[in-house]
């Protein structure tokens, strides 16, 4: 890894607000940093975000999270104070054709209150409280320049924006390859090394409560799958802030099968999912009928492999960060985001001592 050789960091660009994104954010403008995060979304979030649908509110991407490291944890335990996250799922099952099982989970997992991606909307306010700092939604960025005066982002209309000391990006390795390649060769050959894989995650809002599983509790609220395509299921109306709603899955594909099946009209993916989970039941048990459905591609959903790297900067002013690099999970993308930033950080203070 190289090193920064800006002699004081005072302007930085962050392009996505995913939870990597904003837990970058966060502390470099706690540490008087001037920080703009641009995301092509209307609202913050990334693999967080949350479908809102007339009937009910439902996660697609990332459906509950751990807190294994130690930095995390505390700050876990904050949002848990405050009322943004709780424990969940509590009861969880092992299914597949042949029966349920009791999945006995070692670690607590959680869930945002009302919704996931009210923890990405809560980094977003807490880091715009601080001076100097821009939210910069609906701003796809499409290319780099660099100038005498740092770097200068433009964006799907022509816009310019900056100068900047630094651009962290925290896209997915391929939608970051353009930007980085023609000034970071090392950036560069690192984005083609991290392939991605896909996942479908289809949703479901039914007219009324399933039944039981065979020989299980009603009130189940995640289920791990044992099929070739459906690999989880989770009851969105069980989550904490949600018991209003009505019956509303999120169904998330395995990844083998959302490769394979990565240009399926979403409505196939849905009756596919659907299907899949119907099998999970006695063929003469009713289900309710489904009153809403439909299915979300994400195209870049995971690395195909894990790295120990959880971040990468270089001395021309650029970086990349995101669970992109490691596994998966919200919190690695969280300890992503917030190492990177200190890594800015440090190095910073280094070079002006």
């Amino acid at each position: 890894m190289t090193t920064v050789t800006s002699a004081f960091l005072s302007n930085v660009a962050i392009v996505g607000a995913g939870i990597a994104g904003l837990a970058c954010a966060n502390l470099l403008a706690e540490r008087g940093v001037s920080v703009t995060v641009f995301d092509k979304a209307r609202g913050p979030g990334g693999r967080m975000s949350t479908k809102r649908l007339d009937q009910a509110q439902l996660d697609l991407g990332a459906q509950a999270f751990t807190a294994r490291d130690p930095a995390f944890r505390d700050a876990v335990a904050d949002w848990l104070a405050s009322g943004l996250v709780a424990r969940w799922p509590i009861i969880s099952y092992q299914a597949s054709p042949n029966g349920w099982q009791l999945h006995h989970d070692p670690h607590s997992r959680y869930t945002g209150v009302p919704r996931m991606s009210a923890i990405t909307r809560y980094l977003a306010d807490s880091f715009q409280t601080h001076p100097q700092t821009t939210l910069q939604l609906s701003t796809r960025i499409e290319a780099l320049q660099r100038s005498p005066k740092g770097w200068q982002l433009q964006d799907a209309q022509g816009h310019s924006y900056g100068p900047f000391d630094y651009v962290v990006l925290t896209t997915p390795p391929p939608q970051a390859l353009p930007l980085v390649a023609p000034w970071e060769a090392t950036l560069a050959e690192a984005c083609r090394a991290r392939d991605q894989r896909s996942c479908w995650a289809a949703w479901a809002v039914l007219d009324g409560p399933l039944p039981a599983p065979p020989g299980g509790q009603s009130d189940w609220q995640m289920a791990r799958l044992e099929h070739p395509a459906l690999r989880l299921v989770s009851r969105n109306q069980t989550k904490p802030g949600r018991e209003q709603q009505p019956e509303s899955l999120s169904l998330l594909a395995h990844l083998d099968w959302s490769d394979t099946h990565l240009e399926d009209d979403p409505q196939v993916v849905a009756e596919s999912l659907w299907a899949a989970f119907a099998a999970l039941f006695p063929p003469s048990t009713p289900l309710p009928e489904r009153i809403n459905s439909g299915a979300h591609r994400w195209r870049y959903a995971q690395p195909s492999t894990a790295d120990d790297q959880l971040y990468l900067y270089s001395d021309s002013g650029l970086a990349m960060c995101g669970d992109s690099f490691t596994v998966s999970r919200v919190e690695s993308a969280w300890v992503s985001g917030t190492q990177l930033a200190q890594a800015l950080i440090d190095r910073s203070v280094h070079n002006r001592a």
